[in-house]
């Protein structure tokens, strides 16, 4: 089933929100459901659109599958976005509860905030260099929860690229010059991810640009004080039983958060 009618467009978009906000996300795809990609990427639309209806607030986007490995795995050639909501931002420090989240699982990542609106026929990595305001080292949490078959690219994108919230660190002014820096993932003091020699700005903003573009195709257009989750280098881990979770970066900070 390639091209879904408007019924059932709305009918999985009430059924993927019903599903969020009952913590037992994709449910719809446990029925083996067939969706291409662009009618996935509708449906994420669909749910952002009722989300507004009802008054929540989107503050930025996040970029997803930006590694080839995982782009192939998903059935992608290209990396993947979603919406961020105001009331799922969290600070540094935060306790949050596993029972609001389905098989939790983090990513440690960077973000960055705008500092003006972003003109898509501008856009070129130096524009987007000077647009940013400031930098951030993050924890992302999804729900990292599959159950239709492989490869899982349609339900990743219809589920808001898996994304349930984002804590955040202190951020930092935006480096006059270039900066190496390592960024590890940290489990009840057991590091579980690292990655090193990552360069700023090179590896943080390589895909804004395409988010840019990519947006404009829906005549979205990043702003002004909108938050950017650049991308993280690896896949979620899940947390399991683990309780404090840690993000640190040799240059730009770190960022805590625990699960009761």
């Amino acid at each position: 089933m390639n091209n879904l009618s408007s019924k059932e467009l709305d009918l999985y978009s009430n059924k993927i929100l019903e599903d969020y906000d009952a913590k037992n996300p994709s449910q719809l795809f446990k029925d083996k459901v067939v969706i291409s990609n662009e009618n996935a990427l509708l449906i994420q639309s669909k749910v952002a659109d009722l989300r507004l209806k009802r008054g929540e607030e989107i503050i930025g986007y996040k970029i997803g599958c930006v590694s080839k490995d995982t782009q192939k795995k998903m059935g992608f050639t290209q990396p993947a976005s979603g919406f961020l909501w105001k009331h799922e931002l969290y600070q540094s420090g935060v306790e949050l509860d596993k029972k609001d989240y389905s098989n939790p699982a983090m990513e440690a990542e960077f973000g960055v905030i705008l500092n003006r609106d972003i003109n898509p026929d501008l856009v070129s990595f130096d524009y987007i260099l000077e647009s940013v305001q400031s930098i951030y080292p993050l924890i992302e949490i999804h729900n990292l929860v599959f159950n239709g078959n492989e490869p899982h690219g349609a339900e990743l994108l219809a589920n808001n690229a898996i994304h349930a919230g984002v804590i955040l660190g202190q951020g930092h002014k935006v480096p006059i010059d270039n900066k190496i820096t390592d960024l590890r993932l940290v489990y009840d003091s057991e590091e579980v991810d690292k990655w090193i020699d990552k360069k700023w700005p090179f590896d943080m903003l390589g895909e804004i640009g395409w988010l840019v573009k990519d947006k404009a195709k829906t005549n979205n257009i990043l702003k002004k004080n909108d938050l950017i989750l650049t991308g993280a280098y690896g896949f979620p881990v899940p947390i399991n039983e683990k309780k404090l979770i840690e993000v640190a970066s040799s240059a730009f900070g770190d960022v805590t958060t625990t699960f009761i």
